[in-house]
This record gives structure tokens, sequence and C-alpha cells, in this order.
């Protein structure tokens, strides 16, 4: 089994309307791919561009939840939506599971009731920022690196009512922190060493170290920028991230979160949903059974209220 914890194919559907989850090749995730690997459970995220204007991003939101149930759910009979570990655990062998997260609260603006209505539209997990900052807290590309909000922690407390996975990837640093104080289900969806490669989007040892510390998922992500610091990388690359969190501690932390479809870069032995099930056989010459057990998807389920 492997559960994705991230992905951007909702995105691209919204921005390319002709395009078509089941079969577009254009996807790196598709439903005949999914089909046909051991791939799970596929976190899905609402992501609206920063382009979009302000008043209408609540609305390019509610299109891609949209997108989700009819493209998505609809495509297949054993596609079923999930949002706890029971879910999960009750599918059948031959059913997927898809759930649905939020990559920014940007579309909710200062407005807790549109966030609440997400929630009750299935999304589980939800990363505050994008790299931008908004109305909750700084994203990691915004230069005052400013913390938590008032608003924000209105949002934190939200989270820990309803259950929901606070994801810290894309961050500001002090709102990595504020994070780690309040939220109870804190985790990092797509985001790689900082001591391996120095991107601003990656994790340093001591936020590593802070959520292993709660075994807190942490998702390796397959973008060459945030492997290798450059347009090049490899499955090996890949492989060294996850060794690298594993030797902090990470062995019940550490995960999978490919963000395919959110980049144009690919990694070489990764390039698409179809190349999953060769990773993990790869994997499994490097760690043990047990390890890629936790690592495909173990790791996911235990940070999921039931």
């Amino acid at each position: 089994m492997i559960i994705d914890a991230h992905c951007d194919v909702l995105y691209q559907l919204w921005k390319n309307p002709e395009w078509s989850f089941e079969h577009s090749p254009e996807l790196r995730i598709n439903l005949e791919r999914w089909l046909e690997n051991d791939v799970k459970v596929q976190c899905f995220a609402i992501f609206v561009p920063d382009d979009v204007p302000a008043d209408l991003q609540f609305h390019a939101a509610l299109q891609m939840v949209d997108i989700f149930y009819d493209q998505v759910l609809k495509s297949h009979p054993n596609v079923k939506m999930v949002r706890s570990r029971q879910d999960i655990e009750l599918l059948k062998e031959n059913e997927k599971g898809a759930m649905l997260t939020l990559e920014g609260c940007h579309p909710i603006g200062h407005d807790i009731i549109k966030l609440k209505t997400l929630i009750h539209l299935g999304v589980k997990a939800v990363g505050l920022t994008w790299n931008n900052s908004n109305g909750v807290c700084d994203g990691i590309g915004e230069e005052r690196g400013a913390g938590l909000s008032q608003f924000g922690r209105e949002v934190i407390e939200l989270f820990n009512t309803y259950e929901i996975l606070t994801d810290v990837s894309h961050l500001s640093y002090q709102g990595f922190w504020d994070v780690m104080e309040t939220a109870k289900y804190p985790i990092a969806s797509h985001s790689n060493s900082y001591k391996l490669c120095s991107h601003k989007r990656n994790l340093d040892d001591k936020q590593l170290k802070a959520l292993i510390s709660k075994q807190a998922f942490v998702g390796v992500t397959f973008v060459p920028e945030f492997l290798t610091g450059h347009k090049n990388a490899d499955t090996k690359d890949v492989m060294n991230h996850i060794e690298k969190i594993y030797r902090l501690g990470g062995e019940n932390s550490v995960g999978l979160g490919s963000d395919f479809d959110g980049t144009a870069g690919f990694v070489k032995g990764l390039e698409n949903y179809s190349k999953y099930n060769a990773f993990v056989q790869e994997l499994k010459t490097r760690f043990s059974t047990e390890f890629v057990q936790k690592l495909t998807h173990q790791n996911f389920l235990n940070n999921l209220p039931t």
C-alpha cells in the first residue's frame, strides 16, 4: 500500500478544463495510471494561484472541490472519499481512497465560515500558506517572516476541534514554530531536508526533529529543486532525503508527498504515477521491509485521527 500526501491534479484540471482525470496523458496522475499501481490513497490539494483576484479565490476553491467530486470521485465506482484512518482501513482490496486537502488559506481571506465550509465539504488537511502571506500567517516567500496572526490562532483552534491536520509545508520559519506550539495534528505534507538541499522550502534539522518528537508525518517530495538544488534529480536523491530524516530519528514520521502535477520538473525514474511501484521496489533494496511499510503508508495512517 502507498499513501501519497500531496498532488496538484485539481489545479491542473481547473486550469485545463479540456483535460480529463480519467486518461489525459498530460497529467502525471490520472485514473488509468492509478488503477495500475499500488497507491491506495491519494491526497488531492485545492491550490488557488495567487494571480486569481481576491474576491474570486474562494469561488475558484469551490470549483476545485466540484472537480474533485465530479471527476475524481465519479471517475470510477471503486474510488471512495476518505477522511479518517478508519475510512482508509475499511477500503476493500479493489478500492482506492481520495482525500481532499487545502494548500494555502488565502482563498478564505479572514472568514472562518469559508474555512468551515471547506471542512464540511471534506477537507482533512490544510496548509496554512503557499509561499506568500495571507490573513493566517506568512509563507516562506514573504520577507517579513511573521508567524501566526490572531486570526491564524483561531484557525488552529478550529483545526484542533475538528481534528484537521495542520500542514507546515510552505510556512515561514516563525509560523512553523507557532504551529508546533499550538496545533494538535501537525504534518509536513511535502518538504525535504534543508541540510541536504538548502532550498528555503525545505526544513532544517531543528524543524525536522521537532516534528519527529511528535511522530508527525513528513512527506518527502519529488521536486528536483528541493532534492538537489537544480533541475536534475533521480530516485537516489529521493532516497537520500528519506534516509536523512530516518537518521534524525524519523523512522515513524517520514513518508511520501510527491507533488505530482505541481511542478514542471521531474525526478528521473519518478516521472509520473506509472513509476511508483518500481520506486517502492527500489526502496526495498536500501531499507528494511518494516521501514518501507512505515514509509509508504503506516506513518501517514498513524497521524490520522480515527
